[in-house]
Formats: structure tokens, C-alpha cells, sequence
């Protein structure tokens, strides 16, 4: 019922609403059922919810208030979409000045007063009303539910085994091949996927937590939650995603890897399902792979124009190492990807070598990794050299046999393509150093080096100007606010078409590293990375914050974004 049930528990025990035994008898009679213990002592007629909602809100000085669904107004659903109300379950009642009067269900939910004010932009206050009252309610504002909300409420407690397996979810949805019990969850993992991709999410994420089993969406790098399924429904959900996956059921206790391929409107997707054993239950994470991304060209990478000439100079070159660096997630493998499709050429022969293969892409030969069969990094790398190729595009370098078969491969007239994982460019020649590498392979074979983070864009249809904040002009220190003084900054306000989050799509920003016969000197004598800084940057290297605030300035992307990126990088 609540967001804290122990709390909510030991309150009604004080005031003798319950005693310790009647709540020891519902733990045990809930135990696999997923019901919480204050939901079975209202169904079962031994507290009223009204008793426990007066004693909570009591507890926190708010009001318990009766809905009537014929005295709402009708006006009050233009405040909050449909999505935002029940996803926070939460029913607008009046709204004077800058103040808007919630009523909801759970008192403890402060989680949800906070998100509603940061997504409304104005003071919300909450009240509570029955839960009954609420979905009422709901339904009286915003006439007409969403299929999962039809078929949330449509799954009884029989539709707990999947058995089937689909791979397209036309399949899943239709449900062609599942029994009439399986059906309601096999389309239940159909719209979960169906609704991640419409929303442009990168990975759902399957959480099952104490009370509540938790779905969330990463949208442009930021984790959103959805409405949840019951937590009754935990276990079907798993189930069916680890069929669909391949994966082993009746395996709980270890991790396990998977993979499903499905057509969404006419768009092929792969997802890479993993699972990870939790406290209560299987964390599932799919991430979704839209084959259509991978036709990015450098344009849409977010490069300013004097950076992109200089890179794609460099991806012209004909041997060298060109190295593209920083954390998981910061798109390294989408710019190795647009590299390799923008010099894609039928006089050229290009080979992978990748763990997984994430995209197949025409006209170039991807080479999968396989520990089980001894095909590592550095034995499939030796391998294709003696296949002769133009250019060769590894993956990740780990280790430092695959570095040093990197750098000679360079050196006998390869272009070689790589990631590592580094904060900044000129840490990459330490950190191959640090492998083992020899520095004058260093210096001779690599080319440049490109480190990378992915910002989010300012949503074109709710853009507007904002002036920097004084902990912002803090954080950026005389040499940064004197770069934007000048400039018009620019947030998004939230609207439908980025829900209400302000932004919709990611850009990079980047900084690129150049060999030079100085910085080669340099790398002979095991300079430390910090010099090699210094002297990037004299020689005109843009750092990562400096290429940020151009962007900032330009209106592609927020301040806040690009300080949350490179808190590293203060000079």
C-alpha cells in the first residue's frame, strides 16, 4: 500500500490496530505471493484503509480527503498528462497560483511529490484519498486506458507459467503460438518492449525490489521509471524475457546471458538480455540494438566543423593506430561504427574483430570472439592479419598482447581502430605504457587519440533562454564563464514530445589528440600524461569542457549537461 510498510506497521501496532500476531500470520500466508502485508490485512477485512490512511496522515499533517469524480474538473487534465498521473498515481484536484493539490493513494510516496514539481515547474502539495478513489477518479480525467492498463487489469493469478518462445514480436503480441493462461503475459513482455522502443529507450531495465517489481527505461542516458507491473506478476515476466532470451528458467543462481531478435514496426532489433541473481529475484537489463543506428554518419555524431575535417583526415590515413576513449556508455562504438561505414569502399577490406558483435554491417567481415573455443582478442587478431585487410577495427584492447599485435600491425601498413577506456585522450599513451606497451611503438603507431561523452540535446520544441547559475559560473571558473559571457543559453521546458524531460537525442563532444614530433618526444621519454596535456593544448588541442561550451553556446545542448560530463576535467 505504502512506500514503507515496516514504518506504516509499527505505527498501527502502537496504536493497536494490529497486534504482532496478526501480522506475523500474514507475512507467512504472503510468503511467494508478492502481496504486501498492510494490502492483505485490508482485504482480509482486519483493518479498514481508511483507519490506516487517517493514521498515517495524521502522522504527517496531511488531509484525507473523499473524491468525487462527478466534482472534478474537467480543466485539471490539461496539468498533467495522463502518463505522469498514473504513473505517479496521483489525481489533480485544484491548482491556485503556483500551487497544485494532489491527492494520492500512498503519503509516503515523497518521491513523487518531488518528481511532480521538478516535470510541472511549480509547488505541489498532496492529500490522500483511497486507492479506489484514485483509479476512479483516473479514469473519470482521462477517459479511455492504455492496452497495458487494460491488460494489467485483465491478468489473474493463474497467468504465472510461459512455456512458448517467440522471436518476433508481431508473434509475441498476436500471440499465435501461446495458450489462453500464457497469453496475457506473453503480450504483456510485448508492450513493455514495444513501448521502451516508441519512447527511444536504450535499455529495459527489470528490477524486482522488496515490495514492487520496477521497470525502467534508459532515455538519452537517464533512467525513467514506468509504471510498474503488480509484483504478483514478477516471476511470469522474468520467466517469459529468459525464454524469449534462450536462457536456462530454472537457472536462478547464477548470471546468465541471452539474446533476442525482434521486428518493432517494421524495425529489426536486437537485444542483449542479461540477468543478474538480486535479493529478490532475477535483475534482467535488455539492451536494445536498432540496426538503423548504425547508419550514423560522422555529421550526426554531434562534430563541430573544424574537428570533423580533422577526423576524417585521420580515418583517411593509410596505417596508424587511431585510438577513441571513455567510460561505458559514452558511444565509442558507434563512432568506431560510423568510421568504418564512412570509408566502407569495394577496393578496401575490412575486418572485426569484436565481443559481441553488435551490428552487421554489409561488405565487412565481423569476427566474433569466442573464449569457450580459445578465440580471444589477440588469436583472432593474428588471424585476420594474415588475411591481408586495409583497415582492421578491434573492439576493445585489453590486454597487452592485443596492444602490441595492434601496434605492429600499424606499423607494417594497417589502419587499426580501437577503444579504450580512459577519461581523457592523452591518458590513453600511459595507459597503453602501462600494458607494457614499448613507447617508441607508442609514439610511431598511434596516429591520434579521441575521447568522447555523450550530452543530451535541448528538445527543439520547448526551447528556451536561461542565464547561468551562480553555482554553475562557480563550477566553471573564471577561464569557463568568461567563454560564455557572451552566449545565449539555452534549456528545454518540458513538453509531450520529450517527456517533459527537456531534451530528446544525444550529441557528442570530444577531444582529440594529435601526434606531433614533439609529443612523440615526449612519449620516448615516458612523460607523464598531465604534460602530455599541457602540451596537446598549446599545440591546439581542444579539451572535452572546451568543445562542450562551443556546443552550449551553439544551443545544441544545456550547461548543466555539459558540467554533469566532465566534472573531470576542470581546466
Amino acid at each position: 500500500m505504502t512506500s514503507n510498510d515496516d514504518y506504516v506497521l509499527q505505527m498501527m501496532q502502537e496504536q493497536g490496530m494490529v497486534s504482532a500476531g496478526q501480522i506475523d500470520e500474514a507475512v507467512l500466508s504472503l510468503k511467494d505471493t508478492g502481496e504486501t502485508v498492510i494490502d492483505h490485512l485490508i482485504r482480509t477485512e482486519q483493518v479498514s484503509e481508511v483507519e490506516v490512511l487517517h493514521l498515517i496522515a495524521g502522522q504527517f499533517g496531511m488531509e484525507v480527503v473523499t473524491i468525487d469524480p462527478a466534482g472534478l474538473d474537467a480543466n485539471l487534465a490539461t496539468v498533467m498528462t495522463s502518463e505522469d498521473a498514473r504513473k505517479y498515481g496521483v489525481v489533480p484536484l485544484h491548482k491556485a497560483g503556483d500551487t497544485l493539490t494532489v491527492a494520492m493513494a500512498d503519503p509516503l510516496n515523497y518521491d513523487a511529490l518531488d518528481r511532480l514539481r521538478f516535470v510541472l515547474k511549480c509547488n505541489v502539495e498532496g492529500v490522500v484519498a483511497p486507492r479506489a478513489d484514485i483509479v476512479k477518479a483516473l479514469d473519470t480525467l482521462y477517459p479511455g486506458e492504455s492496452d497495458m492498463d487494460s491488460l494489467l487489469r485483465d491478468i489473474d493469478d493463474s497467468a504465472v507459467d510461459v512455456e512458448t518462445r517467440g522471436s518476433s514480436l508481431d508473434e509475441q503480441l498476436g500471440v499465435h503460438d501461446a495458450s489462453e493462461s500464457d497469453a496475457p503475459i506473453i503480450k504483456l513482455v510485448g508492450m513493455i518492449i514495444m513501448e521502451a522502443f516508441l519512447r527511444r529507450a536504450s535499455d529495459i531495465h527489470l528490477e524486482p525490489l522488496e515490495t514492487r517489481f520496477r521497470v525502467r527505461y534508459r532515455i538519452d542516458g537517464a533512467l525513467q521509471d514506468m509504471e510498474p507491473p503488480p509484483k504478483r506478476l514478477q516471476s511470469a515476466i522474468l520467466q517469459r524475457v529468459k525464454i524469449m532470451a534462450g536462457m536456462k528458467i530454472s537457472e536462478k543462481r547464477t548470471p546468465q546471458d541471452g539474446r533476442i531478435q525482434v521486428n518493432v514496426k517494421g524495425r529489426d532489433l536486437d537485444l542483449r538480455v542479461s540477468s543478474v541473481p538480486t535479493n529478490h529475484g532475477e535483475s534482467i537489463v535488455m539492451r536494445i540494438l536498432d540496426k538503423q543506428n548504425v547508419a550514423l554518419g560522422l555529421p550526426q555524431l554531434g562534430f563541430l566543423s573544424d574537428d570533423q575535417t580533422r577526423f576524417e583526415q585521420l580515418i583517411g590515413l593509410p596505417d596508424g593506430v587511431l585510438l577513441v576513449t571513455g567510460p561505458t556508455g559514452s558511444g565509442k562504438t558507434t563512432t568506431l561504427y560510423a568510421c568504418l561505414g564512412q570509408i566502407n569502399r569495394p577496393d578496401r577490406k575490412i575486418i572485426t574483430v569484436e565481443d559481441p558483435v553488435e551490428y552487421q554491417m554489409t561488405g565487412i567481415n565481423q569476427v566474433q570472439v569466442n573464449r569457450d573455443v580459445g578465440l580471444d582478442f589477440s588469436v583472432a587478431l593474428r588471424s585476420i592479419l594474415r588475411q591481408a585487410p586495409n583497415i582492421v577495427m578491434i573492439g576493445e584492447i585489453r590486454d597487452s598482447e592485443t596492444a602490441d599485435i595492434a601496434m605492429e600491425a600499424a606499423l607494417t601498413g594497417h589502419l587499426v581502430f580501437s577503444t579504450l577506456h580512459t577519461n581523457d585522450a592523452p591518458s590513453a599513451v600511459t595507459r597503453l605504457q602501462d600494458m607494457g606497451v614499448k613507447p617508441f611503438l607508442v609514439a610511431s603507431a598511434v596516429q591520434a587519440v579521441m575521447a568522447q561523452r555523450l550530452v543530451r540535446c535541448i528538445c527543439a520544441e520547448c526551447k528556451e533562454e536561461r542565464k547561468p547559475t551562480a553555482r554553475e559560473l562557480k563550477m566553471l571558473g573564471e577561464a569557463g564563464a568568461a567563454s560564455i559571457a557572451s552566449a545565449t543559453l539555452w534549456h528545454g521546458r518540458g513538453c509531450p514530445a520529450c517527456s517533459l524531460t527537456g531534451f530528446k537525442g544525444r550529441k557528442g563532444i570530444f577531444e582529440i589528440f594529435m601526434m606531433s614530433d614533439a609529443i612523440q618526444r615526449m612519449i620516448f621519454d615516458q612523460r607523464p600524461a598531465n604534460e602530455l596535456r599541457v602540451a596537446a593544448r598549446e599545440a591546439g588541442m581542444r579539451t572535452l569542457r572546451e568543445d562542450g561550451l562551443l556546443k552550449v553556446a551553439s544551443g545544441m545542448t544545456s550547461l548543466e549537461e555539459v558540467l554533469l560530463a566532465t566534472m573531470g576535467d576542470a581546466n
